[in-house]
Parts: C-alpha cells; sequence; structure tokens
C-alpha cells in the first residue's frame, strides 16, 4: 500500500488569538509580513511559536492593503508588484535572522494569490520576488487551472502544489469566490475534503465536478475563531487515515 504523505500549512501572523492552538497542528505556516497583516511585532511572535513548535516558517505576502485585508483585487505594474512583494519578504527576513530562524517557502496571499492563478503576468511578478529573495520554495495553488507553479518554476524555484481543505471550488480547479454559498467548508466537510485530497489528489466541486488536486501541500486558515478545532480535527483525520503529515524538504540545488 502506497505512503500517503502531505504538508499542513496555515496562514497565520494576522492578529487571531487561536493562532498558538492552530501552531501545534500544522507542519507549515504562513507568516504575514506587513502587506495585508503584521508588522516587525506579530512577524517575531509568529516566528517564536513556529520554533517552538518545529513548524516551518515561511513569507505570506498581499496587496499592501491592510483596510481589505488584501482580499480586494488591485492593479499594480508588473515591477511594483515584484518590489512590494520583495520588501515584504525582505521584512520577514530581518526578524527571522534576529530569531535565528531560515525562512522556508513563499506563498501568496488573499486575492493577490486568486489573480495570480490565472495571470501569467502577475504570477510570474510574484516569483520574481520569491526567487530574487534566495528562498527556493514557493507554495501555489494545484491543477490544471493555474499558472502559478509554471511560472514559479521556469524561474527555477521548486513549485510546490497546494490544496485547500476548507475552501469550496470550481469545476476549473479554481476556488470557489468568497461570499458565495459553498466558498467555506465547515470542520467536518473540511477534514473529509483534506484527506480525499491528500490520498486521491482529487475532490468534489460546489457544483458536483470531480476536480483534480495533485496536492503536495494543504491550506486551512488560520484567522476564524473555528481554525483552533479545524487545525486538530484535520489534523487527526488524516493521520487516522493513514497520512504522514510532514513537513516538505526544499529540493537541493
Amino acid at each position: 500500500m502506497a505512503q500517503h504523505t502531505i504538508d499542513l500549512n496555515a496562514d497565520l501572523g494576522e492578529g487571531s488569538a487561536h493562532e498558538e492552538a492552530v501552531m501545534a497542528s500544522v507542519t507549515s505556516a504562513n507568516i504575514a509580513c506587513g502587506g495585508h497583516a503584521g508588522d516587525a511585532s506579530t512577524m517575531r511572535d509568529s516566528l517564536r511559536l513556529a520554533a517552538r513548535f518545529g513548524v516551518a516558517a515561511g513569507a505570506h505576502p498581499g496587496f499592501p492593503d491592510p483596510e481589505g485585508f488584501g482580499r480586494r483585487e488591485l492593479h499594480f505594474p508588473p515591477d511594483q508588484v515584484t518590489a512590494f512583494v520583495r520588501e515584504q519578504i525582505e521584512a520577514l527576513k530581518v526578524v527571522a535572522a534576529r530569531e535565528g530562524v531560515r525562512l522556508h517557502h513563499v506563498k501568496p496571499h488573499g486575492m493577490l494569490y486568486n489573480m495570480a492563478v490565472k495571470d501569467a503576468v502577475l504570477a510570474r511578478a510574484i516569483a520574481q520576488a520569491a526567487a530574487d529573495s534566495g528562498i527556493g520554495l514557493y507554495y501555489g495553488l494545484a491543477g490544471s487551472a493555474s499558472v502559478m507553479l509554471r511560472e514559479a518554476a521556469a524561474l527555477g524555484l521548486d513549485a510546490l502544489g497546494e490544496g485547500f481543505a476548507d475552501r469550496g471550488y470550481a469545476p476549473d480547479g479554481s476556488l470557489w469566490p468568497r461570499g458565495q454559498e459553498g466558498a467555506l467548508l465547515p470542520a467536518a466537510g473540511a477534514a473529509l475534503q483534506g484527506v480525499r485530497i491528500a490520498r486521491e489528489g482529487v475532490t468534489r466541486a460546489v457544483s458536483g465536478e470531480e476536480v483534480a488536486v495533485p496536492a503536495r501541500t494543504l491550506c486551512l486558515h488560520g484567522d476564524g475563531a473555528e481554525a483552533a478545532g479545524l487545525a486538530r480535527e484535520l489534523r487527526a483525520a488524516l493521520e487516522g487515515a493513514g497520512v504522514q503529515v510532514t513537513t516538505p524538504v526544499p529540493r537541493q540545488p
């Protein structure tokens, strides 16, 4: 019987009171670094939690839009995108160096991520900032709907396909838009979806179609009141289904 493995990641450093409890259940953390959320103090606190729990810490850059939490559609020239993403990654790197933590990966946040799924120019601009930072592992949406991994790989990054346990999927493999029914899954549904993605590489779209999700890392959102319970339930469900939950090892150059 094949051994199934998956990384379990969460978006953290965003001011949640439940961060410590979420960190205890995941294997990698995407830490907000001053765009949609986060400052030097929150970055330090999240990095310290990650170090305490043995969780791989990564940068989670987003649109410079704290008022909209990085979830509003904004438009910048590609060079400006590269510049603000690079600036956010470097801000986290500075704090990480002080804490003795080596950053493991980069994962874009929110609308920046969602737009980059289908916009190759934007995807390349974000990946360029990650490549410039010297962090070789990059998380992007798994599946044929996404150009994120292709553009990252073209720049020499180790592009890791990401699935979402607690988000609904569209038939093309993109995420179902927030605000629409089915966009956010309850804990029980997220656990079932997470296990199926990890074991079979597929899930069912909100509209009923089967969708391929060839993921090596699985995301749950860490900013809601239910996040700690979801993290525990999902981790237990994965391990109960025989899935090894483990941090991805970056490809050697």
